[in-house]
């Protein structure tokens, strides 16, 4: 007899005939099922919502960007200070968007969302984290690359600049949103309470 049969034999001897427990005499594990916040009902709500139409990313062709190279890009106004306080972390981040080794139709579908819930509760600044390819074709580059066809896409953003490398270098970006008009109302109302 080879040891592993034996081992098998040896095991069912010890242990004896074994049974599966009634349904009714489990251990209780402790977990405990609360009710969904109001912000998890909000986003199931508009998750369930057929939001694939409104979702204008484009999937068209796109020019990859060279692995080495940082991104960027601004919107015409956004001043050069603004561009590199965002790029060296001046900003702290309100909300990160995990994209490492997703599919490249499951990044699109988990963006669009993102950025739009983002703007909805006045967030400024996020980070997305998507990670970097050494060689051009690699699909991290390939979403690199569609990412910041994306973000252009978005009249929220108002600029983007790949991260420092203490905070995932060319395999995260910074997005720097524009004030929704409800932020823009807010700091009207409290700069005319501080002229009096």
């Amino acid at each position: 007899m080879n040891q592993p049969l034996r081992d098998d034999v040896d095991f069912r001897a010890l242990v004896g005939e074994v049974k599966p427990l009634p349904s009714g005499n489990r251990a209780d594990t402790g977990k405990k099922h609360s009710t969904p916040s109001e912000a998890q009902l909000a986003r199931r709500e508009w998750a369930e919502e057929d939001h694939a139409e409104s979702n204008f990313l484009s999937d068209d062709f796109v020019e990859l960007i060279p692995p080495f190279d940082p991104m960027q890009y601004s919107r015409n106004g956004i001043q050069q200070e603004v561009l590199d306080r965002l790029r060296h972390g001046g900003y702290s981040v309100q909300a990160q968007l995990h994209l490492l080794r997703r599919p490249l139709t499951e990044c699109r579908r988990q963006l669009f969302p993102f950025i739009q819930e983002a703007y909805a509760h006045d967030l400024r600044s996020v980070m997305i984290i998507h990670g970097r390819g050494k060689e051009i074709d690699s699909p991290a580059n390939v979403l690199r690359s569609y990412l910041a066809k994306w973000l252009a896409q978005f009249d929220e953003v108002q600029a983007y600049t790949s991260a420092q490398p203490s905070e995932g270098g060319l395999g995260a970006t910074w997005v720097m949103l524009k004030k929704s008009e409800r932020a823009k109302a807010d700091n009207r109302e409290r700069q005319q309470k501080r002229r009096g």
